[in-house]
């Protein structure tokens, strides 16, 4: 399965390289100068959310048409830069020093002014139910993966910049983001600065970074904050292991991969803070996570209770979870099923992989954050997972 693996990746990195990692995104219908241009409407929030949600949707790529362009996501970059720090660790390489100058670089260029540390949000305006965030808006998400991609290329290559980027956006996470609190002065972080959701996965990954940046730089009080976000999740675990997207009315779904980012998230911030409180959480969320989500055939259900939309992002949080946890041996046969699944039913001919199938069709729009910077990082985690795998027998 490995030779499958590494031969379908040489295939994605192909693509990806020769577009020069720029793409469409699912939700970037508003970019639309189109849909901008419609007096009125264009400033109606359902007229937004309707737009986005058709193109998302939609199995065909409508965006050429309605003067929808290419771009660089911010998110991308930080899983693509993530990505050549972890093949270089595998196999040390030139390019892959090469790749990672780059996307450092490039992603250092597109942070967002006027707050308080060093920020990152993305390349569209986008219209949920929760909340509307102007294109380049700085959220906890996207600032976290960038700021952790930028310490795994600093593992690499000592650069300075990159220690301090990533250092400076705790601030932006500290001091701008709004927080919901508990009784028992535990809290969740926002999404960003102008809503106050409550999404676990999310508050968890800026907690895994501040317990990140305090490991390397001595500084409790970061760890300390990241313990009462921690805190604050874990109480709202389930009795059988799972948890809800959030704690708002209609986040209350359980699906795969937010799974898996909360069970990664707090294992790291374990593992870089020294406190060990939540394994009885962690065992339990892994449990229901490895047994819930994928089938005998290797197919990765998107919610607890039904299997479609089967999204790419599932097969590739898989790897990253359980290489994570440091189980990727221990359930070595899981993920080659699901991944080998995976290439056959989900990547094209061109070498790309498909965004969704669909219980009655396929959505085989080649997305670039969601779908090839996902897949790429999952299996950039595989290769070096598997070479580990073989020299720790």
């Amino acid at each position: 399965m490995y030779n499958k693996i590494l031969e379908s990746f040489l295939k994605l990195s192909a693509w990806c390289s020769d577009r020069e990692f720029k793409g469409y995104d699912p939700y970037d219908g508003l970019n639309s100068p189109f849909f901008r241009a419609l007096p009125g409407i264009s400033k109606n929030r359902f007229a937004r959310l309707v737009w986005i949600q058709g193109f998302k949707k939609s199995p065909i790529n409508f965006r050429p048409v309605f003067g929808i362009k290419k771009d660089y996501n911010p998110k991308a970059l930080a899983l693509f830069l993530s990505s050549y720090a972890t093949l270089y660790k595998a196999e040390s390489r030139k390019e892959y020093l090469d790749k990672i100058e780059f996307f450092a670089g490039k992603i250092l260029e597109v942070a967002t002014p006027g707050y308080s540390g060093q920020c990152w949000g993305y390349n569209f305006d986008w219209e949920s139910r929760a909340f509307f965030l102007p294109k380049y808006t700085p959220t906890i998400v996207v600032s976290s993966f960038v700021a952790n991609a930028l310490l795994d290329a600093y593992e690499i290559i000592p650069d300075d910049r990159f220690l301090k980027a990533a250092r400076s956006t705790c601030d932006f996470i500290l001091k701008d983001l709004n927080r919901t609190w508990d009784d028992q002065g535990n809290f969740i972080f926002s999404y960003s600065k102008f809503d106050n959701s409550s999404v676990f996965n999310a508050s968890l990954l800026g907690s895994r970074l501040l317990a990140r940046i305090s490991s390397i730089t001595g500084e409790p009080e970061l760890a300390a904050e990241a313990k009462k976000s921690v805190e604050y999740v874990c109480s709202c675990q389930k009795a059988d292991g799972a948890w809800g997207y959030g704690k708002l009315p209609f986040h209350q779904w359980i699906d795969n991969f937010h799974t898996g980012f909360n069970l990664e998230c707090i294992s790291d911030y374990m593992k870089y803070s020294g406190d060990n409180s939540y394994t009885q959480n962690l065992e339990r969320g892994l449990e229901y996570y490895v047994n819930t989500f994928f089938t005998p055939e290797g197919v990765s259900k998107y919610y607890n209770t039904s299997i479609y939309p089967v999204d790419i992002h599932a097969p590739a949080q898989l790897v990253v979870t359980l290489s994570r946890l440091g189980r990727f041996g221990q359930y070595r046969e899981l993920i080659d099923r699901v991944l080998g699944w995976t290439i056959n039913n989900m990547q094209s001919p061109k070498g790309y992989f498909y965004y969704q199938v669909s219980k009655h069709y396929t959505v085989k729009i080649p997305y670039m954050r969601w779908s090839q910077a996902w897949i790429f990082y999952g299996m950039s985690t595989y290769l070096l997972s598997a070479k580990s795998d073989v020299a720790g027998h």
